[in-house]
């Protein structure tokens, strides 16, 4: 997160995201109440197979056709991805549309990020207006999004970096925040309101007065072989940065591997990283995992694995 681009206040803070479309697009309609649909029958994902005598290496983990994540990335070989309940983060974020395959990251004024060689893949979520949707507004928004989607509307809440809960319960029902220097407060301001419009206004105020600062004490650690899905690796600080467990999946000796991914600054697009230990591989696994560990972009330190208090399900 960048400080000369946030409102930065003592004390703790809490996160969401939001994001820039795709390349080509021209227009970002809200998404319906529902979570995206899982594929058809004759949308049924294939997993590829390495030909015989073939190193491990030629594996294919990238379904070029994969419109969304479950499809777009193949688990590795002797893995299977973990089986989520309906209405679930893990099947929210698994059944979550991707921008095309190969296209580029984006920044929020809509140029391309000078660094193309981070990702595989590119969530196909809207970005808000401004310099706003950096790497913790990007996971508040996936965890923003999840629970506007499914309707678990009191579950929407982020601090401030002074520690203030800004919920969208309140903000729906008219309420606006008052900043004074560190003293923050309710006031009424607006009609009812549960839109999505509503619930984007709501988001660029919390992406305005929180950061990675906030979302590290809203966070407890946990030990990596009880990873799931809406997990982070965060350092916070001025400034700090975060990446989101997206995907797990696990083998038959129940060992997992998992998929990261980031917002950054400038605001960006949200994307799905590389693994720079093997480039054509992107899976990261728990038996790999060591520190410091290394992302395309962030380095972190033992002890940055930690679990959202907002991913209780």
């Amino acid at each position: 997160m960048n400080i000369y681009n946030k409102l930065l206040f003592t004390g703790t803070l809490f996160l969401i995201i939001t994001a820039t479309g795709c390349n080509n697009k021209t227009e970002h309609t809200a998404p319906s109440s529902s979570i995206p649909k899982s594929p058809s029958a004759t949308q049924q994902i294939q997993t590829p197979k390495a030909a015989e005598n073939t190193p491990e290496a030629q594996y294919v983990y990238i379904n070029e056709n994969g419109s969304c994540l479950k499809e777009r990335i193949h688990t590795p070989e002797n893995y299977s991805r973990i089986k989520y309940k309906i209405n679930s983060l893990g099947r929210f974020l698994e059944d979550y549309p991707l921008c095309k395959n190969n296209e580029k990251v984006l920044l929020y004024d809509g140029t391309e990020k000078g660094n193309q060689n981070a990702h595989v893949a590119i969530f196909d979520m809207p970005l808000v207006e401004g310099d706003l949707q950096q790497c913790a507004d990007s996971v508040m928004r996936i965890y923003g999004e999840y629970f506007y989607q499914t309707k678990q509307y009191h579950k929407i809440q982020f601090h401030f970096v002074n520690g203030f809960l800004c919920d969208f319960n309140n903000w729906s029902k008219g309420m606006r925040v008052s900043v004074n220097g560190n003293n923050v407060n309710w006031y009424q301001g607006a009609e009812t309101d549960q839109s999505y419009k509503s619930f984007e206004d709501y988001l660029k105020i919390v992406f305005s007065y929180a950061s990675t600062l906030s979302m590290e004490q809203e966070s407890k650690p946990i030990d990596v072989s009880k990873i799931k899905c809406g997990d982070i690796f965060i350092h916070g600080g001025s400034p700090g940065h975060v990446v989101m467990v997206v995907d797990v999946c696990k083998n038959p000796q129940g060992k997992k591997a998992f998929l990261l991914a980031q917002g950054y600054m400038p605001a960006q697009q949200f994307h799905i990283l590389k693994n720079p230990m093997h480039q054509d591989n992107p899976w990261y696994y728990e038996e790999e995992l060591t520190y410091p560990l290394q992302t395309p972009e962030y380095t972190f330190e033992e002890g940055s694995l930690m679990r959202p208090i907002y991913a209780k399900e």
